[in-house]
């Protein structure tokens, strides 16, 4: 997006004080290509950082939808990486990006480049199994459950499944977890936990097990870069750091 070399890509970064919005600041500024020029939070007036050319929003489910669709109407090329948002307002996203011309968006459930190669290998295994459950556990702080990353996940299996369903016996009781696209998803809030993810599937004599662990939060730093680096030439609306990484066709599936 730089006109030249010396001419930085402008990027204002909202929720700039929480615990992922301070690292993607960090990583901003590290970046040369791209500079840091506001750090809003929930005080900031609606207009702060207008000027940038990028928004990078890491708020919350409640207030990123309302952030992201002002940025698109300035024109800003947008970066969500707030957990929680649903199929339903990822729909309503989409038709809001359609409707303008030139509008990209690109919405990351995680920057882990380890938990995004969890996820694909997730979705081949989920062609030979029947029995699938997630597991997903996230520190005491994270306020969204399941995590948006496990929500991506079940609905990659399901959409991988091409509608086959899982075996999900007793779903109807409350101990058997959120079923999300008809897969059962397990979620722990817990002290001394970062991030973990394990996807489990059932078979005849046997047992596979995708599991994905988040040891610090310097996990996220290839996949904040790399979708700084690509939002510039992105169009329209894309779900999932896999379509950045060349593992997925740009689209919602």
């Amino acid at each position: 997006m730089s006109d030249t070399a010396t001419s930085p890509t402008t990027v204002a970064v909202t929720g700039a004080t929480g615990r992922l919005g301070s690292f993607v600041c960090d990583v901003i500024e590290a970046h040369p290509d791209f500079q840091l020029v506001a750090r809003l939070t929930s005080a900031s007036g609606e207009n702060e950082g207008a000027q940038a050319q990028v928004l990078f929003d890491v708020t919350h489910p409640q207030v990123s939808p309302e952030i992201v669709r002002r940025a698109l109407d300035r024109g800003q090329r947008v970066i969500v990486g707030t957990s929680g948002w649903s199929a339903e307002k990822l729909d309503e996203l989409q038709d809001f990006v359609a409707a303008k011309p030139g509008a990209a968006a690109l919405v990351v459930p995680n920057f882990s480049l380890g938990s995004v190669l969890g996820t694909m290998l997730a979705t081949i295994a989920a062609k030979h199994f029947d029995s699938i459950e997630i597991i997903e556990a996230h520190h005491a702080g994270k306020i969204d459950s399941p995590s948006g990353t496990a929500v991506r996940t079940a609905e990659l299996i399901a959409a991988a499944k091409g509608g086959a369903g899982v075996e999900a016996p007793f779903a109807d009781q409350a101990a058997r977890g959120q079923l999300v696209a008809g897969v059962p998803v397990h979620s722990l809030r817990m002290q001394g936990v970062i991030a973990r993810q394990e996807v489990r599937f059932g078979g005849a004599g046997e047992e596979l097990v995708v599991t994905h662990v988040t040891h610090s939060k310097d996990s996220y730093q290839a996949g904040i870069r790399a979708a700084l680096e690509a939002i510039g030439t992105l169009e329209g609306l894309v779900v999932g750091l896999e379509h950045v990484l060349g593992l997925g066709t740009v689209d919602r599936a």
